[in-house]
């Protein structure tokens, strides 16, 4: 067995959050985490009923079922029989061959009973990001001991942790989301000793719930794609504009000689090039964002996809046009959710793991400088509280995401005028993933800041806790087959518009809501009554109409009635759209058109705006080295992902997010490896 120096300590005052991550990784082979934990012995003694008990409780996402066995005084074992937690988080984190996942991190609903037992006390930490789902199972284990005649204060014993020791390596980088992952995996590829610090109680961040679309120009799928008059409009407009500096004049050029070059062949196909997308990521974000960044993130998108891939990443075998990103260049995972790319990230851990220290649930707070560059990062065990050094003796790598769900820090930097307070808008992020700390410790280093104030809403996020979660039945990469419509059964916006663009028309609509709408048209189509459909995240049709995340009826006039529609006005609204499918065109702008809206059984999912993504960040140059306020690079110090500012501008597009994770990522840890040469 490979050798592990996996650390894992819960936090034991863990905010409840809307989202909460999972696992507690296992680290160690020769000890592992929970064999190191000291109980504290209690001389209180409970009368149990010796027998088999069965308990549920409310977890995340829905009740969570233990059985659990006990003697006289003790409790001898405890299984989680049923649960509908997150893969990843509360929930099992599985492979593509349906393999459960260890490596970086161990489910609650696995971990939390093996400690219940070994400790016999319930009084053992939560994991760190998945607080709801371990209140749960305890929850349930204490009315299954009510259930057997006992006491469940007879198991409170104090459960302790020992102390960890400082950590040496060749690199640290810190935050276990996919630019952390990333930058990581290639540095162990090519010889290098890493150490991960990680706040949560298992690897993944925002990644692991993300869309899983990842954008690219791909040829030989995109020639199954038609280019449509509408379309054709969308790259016309963009040649059209008038430069506003040299690199805009000369990537038009580049562009427009592509484009020339496609007419003249007399291709039908879907027209793109890396140029193409590089320009209309830029256009599409205000023209903000820094233009070298956007290159190294469009130029590189499709050799990272490939990167990925030859680690056994797995994308569905066509392109479509997923939410916000404007272009057929969309690649979605065959998996749910962002747990393809964890799951292949935590393989590649597995391969190197006598390279590879993972530190979990320790949370990252001082990078340490010695002669002006950066050699440390201190960090605090959320078990204990005591603070550890990380050595890096070649650099440190800083992903720890955004700061989209530190309400406090968007509230500060909210100051564009694009949006009103958002103090009481939702998130679609993992608290414990998008904290902004990372950014913080950066400043503190000396580290500049670009493009805070821009930040952006997503239209997604269901309305029981903002998560971008318990998807239509069409999923919303289908964006040409489904409108968007208002509680008054009127389109508001354009579908296939921009995020920022579709979240301001929501936020003026009643309730600050919509739906979007769907019928039992077009191609992809799987029947919802079918027993074996399942959700993008995989929860049963049953499950979602049940708990109000759908409504359906078999007629478009009985779904008005449901929703308390007049149905004259819903029928119009589709009858409208229906001719616009036939023309190409209609009063919104939309291009993006495959299906008219016919037949039943037709679907709606309400969905609410969000803060999704924070642009701002860490300012780095085009090569992932974080600059100062002279520009300067800070030695020993690289960034990738979300932490990171300038890439995306006012507005990123849709599925360019996990690009930019795989891209930046690599790229930080290519860039230091130059550097230590």
């Amino acid at each position: 067995m490979k050798k592990w120096a996996i650390m894992n300590l819960t936090h034991g005052g863990n905010i409840i959050m809307k989202r909460l991550s999972i696992s507690l990784v296992t680290l160690v082979l020769a000890a592992s985490l929970v064999g190191c934990n000291k109980t504290t012995e209690t001389t209180t003694s409970s009368k149990m009923k010796p027998g088999t008990y069965t308990a549920s409780a409310a977890g995340m996402n829905d009740d969570v079922t233990v059985e659990v066995e006990v003697t006289e005084n003790e409790i001898k074992s405890v299984k989680v029989t049923s649960h509908a937690e997150t893969p990843g988080i509360g929930g099992e984190l599985v492979d593509k061959d349906g393999k459960v996942v260890t490596t970086g991190g161990v489910a609650p609903v696995q971990l939390i009973p093996e400690e219940i037992v070994k400790h016999q006390s319930l009084s053992v930490d939560s994991v760190t990001g998945a607080t709801i789902t371990t209140g749960a199972i305890k929850t349930a284990v204490k009315d299954a001991i009510k259930q057997a005649g006992g006491d469940p204060d007879a198991f409170k014993k104090e459960v302790t942790y020992e102390d960890r020791k400082d950590v040496e390596a060749d690199v640290v980088v810190v935050g276990g989301g996919g630019a952390g992952l990333a930058s990581a995996v290639e540095l162990l590829q090519n010889g290098k000793n890493v150490a991960i610090i990680e706040k949560a109680g298992e690897i993944g961040g925002d990644t692991l719930v993300c869309g899983a679309i990842y954008n690219a120009p791909d040829p030989a799928l995109q020639q199954h794609a038609e280019m449509s008059d509408a379309v054709k409009t969308t790259i016309e407009k963009a040649l059209a504009e008038t430069p506003i500096n040299d690199q805009h004049a000369a990537l038009i050029a580049e562009v427009q000689a592509q484009w020339d070059a496609y007419k003249a062949a007399g291709r039908t196909d879907l027209f793109d090039s890396k140029e193409w997308y590089a320009l209309q990521t830029w256009i599409n974000g205000d023209k903000v964002a820094n233009l070298d960044l956007v290159k190294a993130l469009c130029y590189n998108a499709f050799g990272g996809y490939e990167w990925i891939e030859s680690m056994g990443m797995t994308f569905q075998d066509k392109i479509s046009q997923g939410a916000g990103s404007l272009w057929q260049r969309t690649h979605t995972s065959t998996m749910k959710m962002g747990t393809g790319f964890i799951s292949v990230y935590a393989d590649m851990l597995e391969k190197y793991g006598d390279k590879v220290t993972l530190l979990t649930e320790a949370t990252a707070t001082k990078l340490v400088l010695d002669n002006n560059k950066v050699t440390a990062v201190k960090a605090l065990d959320n078990h204990t509280g005591k603070e550890i050094t990380v050595t890096g003796k070649d650099g440190v790598v800083l992903a720890t995401g955004g700061f989209g769900a530190n309400a406090k820090m968007v509230q500060e930097y909210n100051t564009t005028g694009k949006w009103p307070d958002l103090s009481k808008i939702g998130t679609t992020n993992r608290f414990s993933a998008s904290q902004g700390d990372g950014i913080t410790m950066a400043k503190d280093a000396g580290a500049s800041l670009t493009d805070m104030e821009q930040l952006q809403l997503l239209y997604l996020g269901n309305l029981v806790d903002g998560q971008i979660s318990k998807f239509p039945a069409r999923t919303v990469n289908g964006t040409d087959q489904i409108i968007f419509i208002n509680k008054e059964g009127k389109r508001f916006v354009r579908e296939d518009g921009r995020r920022d663009q579709i979240c301001g028309g929501v936020l003026k609509q009643t309730d600050k809501m919509f739906y979007i709408l769907e019928s039992g048209d077009g191609a992809g189509y799987k029947d919802i009554k079918d027993p074996s459909w399942r959700s993008g995240d995989g929860f049963t049709f049953e499950y979602l109409e049940k708990n109000g995340f759908i409504v359906y009826a078999d007629t478009l006039e009985e779904l008005a009635k449901k929703l308390d529609m007049d149905p004259a006005t819903l029928q119009a609204t589709v009858d409208e759209f229906n001719k616009s499918v036939e023309s190409g065109s209609d009063e919104f702008g939309r291009t993006l058109y495959s299906t008219k809206l016919e037949n039943g059984p037709w679907v709606v999912t309400p969905r609410q705006a969000c803060v999704h993504h924070t642009m701002g960040g860490v300012t780095i140059d085009a090569e992932a080295r974080v600059l100062n306020e002279k520009g300067e690079p800070i030695k020993g110090l690289y960034a990738a992902g979300e932490i990171t500012g300038g890439i995306h501008g006012a507005n990123r597009l849709g599925g360019n997010a996990v690009v930019d994770t795989v891209v930046f990522g690599k790229l930080s840890a290519d860039t230091l490896l130059a550097d230590t040469k």
